[in-house]
């Protein structure tokens, strides 16, 4: 390892301790909640929302596999790679506080626009993410990686744990992995935005919290595709973890 790559390894284990580590008290009582609503609605409904979300995130993958520039980063350096996610993810950024801050100001109907809009914008990042490491998306396991990064920032506690030991173990798990859960995909998702992205649907105070919201999620989303290809591409030993 040259020092760059040896500073990365550190970040990385601090990173997965962050990862790994219990929410505070009150994202812990919210998950809760929220388990107890879904307990409530009922299986039809879940089944659509579902199959709803299934089509949205595949019809975003390809079109996001369709414009993504592929020429890129294979024979450059990690620090190049780490760089130039970090300017795309800046700029991804910008495009989705602009986003939230415009159908925030619209109240609750554009408040709900804001969620494919952005489900939009974050799949395109993670394309680009991925063609700045170095991994081609027209493998099918390469749009799973993909969609267990997006899982990974935007899960609870459990669940997150789960999709972590799934990649930090990728070249066996793999093997095993014909699809998506996506009913897990949707709800784990879901949840996650439901208390983030509330206060976006009040008139007059939705813009603010519409553009702070996004700001956050991409960052989120940024610092986890980057740690994520960064420990694919370095020699990073698994560990056993109590989950």
């Amino acid at each position: 390892m040259n020092n760059y790559e040896q500073t990365v390894y550190h970040e990385l284990i601090r990173w997965r301790r962050n990862v790994l580590k219990r929410s505070g008290l009150f994202k812990q009582l919210s998950k809760k909640t929220q388990t107890k609503v879904n307990d409530m609605i009922p299986e039809k409904v879940h089944s659509m929302i579902t199959a709803s979300i299934k089509s949205m995130v595949k019809a975003t993958l390809t079109g996001s596999e369709m414009t993504t520039n592929k020429k890129a980063a294979a024979a450059s350096s990690l620090f190049d790679k780490d760089t130039w996610l970090k300017e795309k993810c800046a700029s991804y950024r910008k495009t989705a506080v602009a986003e939230g801050a415009g159908t925030g100001a619209g109240g609750f109907f554009l408040g709900i626009a804001d969620f494919p809009l952005l489900l939009s914008i974050k799949m395109k990042f993670l394309f680009e993410a991925a063609a700045i490491y170095g991994f081609d998306t027209r493998q099918y396991e390469e749009r799973l990686f993909l969609l267990h990064i997006f899982q990974l920032a935007f899960s609870s506690d459990k669940h997150r744990r789960e999709v972590f030991h799934t990649m930090e173990n990728w070249e066996f798990e793999k093997k095993n992995l014909a699809d998506m859960d996506w009913r897990m995909f949707q709800q784990e998702y879901r949840d996650y935005m439901d208390v983030i992205k509330l206060l976006q649907l009040i008139p007059g105070f939705g813009a603010l919290a519409g553009a702070y919201a996004n700001h956050n999620l991409m960052d989120t989303l940024g610092e986890t595709a980057m740690n994520a290809y960064r420990m694919r591409l370095l020699v990073f030993p698994s560990q056993d973890y109590d989950y």
